[in-house]
């Protein structure tokens, strides 16, 4: 009788050579340490303890850690390796937009090394979560302007192709708006509080209108032109994350504004910007709910002839859990019972999407069918 472990298939069987993990891998792969990232620091965040949730949530951010390196170290092979085809994504008018994962993707990290670093190995580890900041900001600065600006002079878009993913490199900013707002109280120099609490709001300044604009052509587009292809299904869940982020972003910044302006010569201000920081996250949160069941209400149309898999589902997971993050913010400052327990089934509902979409990841990668980039798919062979 054949050992169970001879009947496995062969791993990338599906590709010609495994060096096509390496001369087909795209941005996309990113989008899987997003999920993973906010679903680690959602599981920190419920109001209620259960034991071993917090080592779960640790080993999950480590995981998310070993992944972001994985990913970066083959995607930076790509383009040593394979340089002309790897330069294609940039003309390429859907595979481009995933390059904001990056940048999300990495505030993921410096978010947990705030979350579990700190307490496992003190302040030793914020001089590496400020500089890693700093590189986030570079980062997400050159995918919200250059991405838009190759949209605007070397790729081909119409309104009836448009989908959320145009999103995707608009709201890398003020991702790294709302860690900035987590970072900022941690430092010591309160002039480097300061800087990094500006840098949120401007970043903050730079994402959320232009994606606001953004959805205002998504819902025109969708009213005219209905649903986009199935393989597309789970971008209708991209809308929830700037609008999740926003709100998020003005409540962590506003949240020590208070004592950081003070600090700075500018007592007062903080107040004010903690306020409208409450209020507006609040707001934001309202027009949140109306775009997760409107997501919720298209996918259940979707599910109806089924939804073929992608790496696209990673798009169900990151909003979900910013959603989620911002619904037990509130419930915090708050203390409304309804924020923590609807923010608690939402983190339940995150989990369970993130063991279902991780383990068809983990199926996919191991035959090699996920590994496909658009931009060089039919040379592929």
């Amino acid at each position: 009788m054949s050992h169970p472990l001879f009947l496995l298939p062969k791993p990338f069987g599906q590709l010609s050579h495994p060096l096509e993990v390496i001369r087909q891998f795209t941005p996309n792969w990113f989008a899987a340490t997003m999920g993973t990232g906010v679903l680690s620091a959602a599981l920190t965040q419920l109001p209620f303890p259960v034991p071993g949730l917090w080592s779960l949530a640790e080993a999950l951010w480590c995981f998310d850690v070993v992944l972001f390196l994985i990913f970066g170290f083959l995607y930076a092979a790509r383009w040593v390796m394979f340089f002309d085809e790897a330069r294609r994504i940039f003309g390429h008018s859907t595979v481009s937009m995933f390059f904001g994962t990056v940048p999300m993707g990495l505030a993921t990290l410096i978010n947990g090394l705030l979350i579990f670093g700190l307490p496992r190995w003190g302040s030793a580890v914020m001089p590496l979560a400020e500089m890693l900041w700093w590189v986030d900001v570079v980062m997400a600065l050159a995918c919200g302007i250059l991405i838009p600006f190759l949209m605007f002079t070397r790729q081909e878009h119409s309104i009836d192709q448009m989908t959320a993913v145009w999103l995707l490199p608009v709201v890398a900013a003020e991702v790294a708006a709302a860690s900035g707002g987590l970072l900022a109280p941690h430092l010591t120099d309160a002039h480097r509080q300061f800087n990094v609490l500006v840098t949120g709001y401007v970043l903050w300044g730079l994402s959320v209108p232009v994606a606001f604009s953004i959805l205002t052509i998504l819902v025109l587009r969708m009213a005219l032109h209905k649903l986009p292809h199935a393989n597309m299904a789970a971008s209708s869940w991209l809308a929830l994350g700037p609008i999740s982020t926003g709100a998020f972003g003005l409540l962590v910044l506003g949240a020590d504004s208070p004592a950081i302006f003070a600090a700075n010569g500018l007592p007062g201000i903080g107040d004010v910007a903690a306020g409208l920081g409450l209020i507006a996250g609040i707001v934001l949160w309202g027009v949140g709910v109306w775009w997760l069941l409107l997501a919720v209400l298209i996918t259940l149309r979707y599910l109806r002839n089924g939804i073929p898999f992608n790496l696209g589902w990673w798009a169900f997971t990151f909003p979900l859990g910013v959603f989620a993050l911002t619904t037990l913010r509130l419930g915090s400052v708050l203390h409304l019972e309804f924020f923590a327990v609807l923010g608690s089934v939402l983190v339940i509902g995150l989990a369970t999407l993130w063991l279902v979409i991780m383990k068809r990841t983990l199926v996919g990668a191991y035959k090699g069918e996920l590994f496909v980039s658009p931009c060089i798919a039919r040379s592929r062979g």
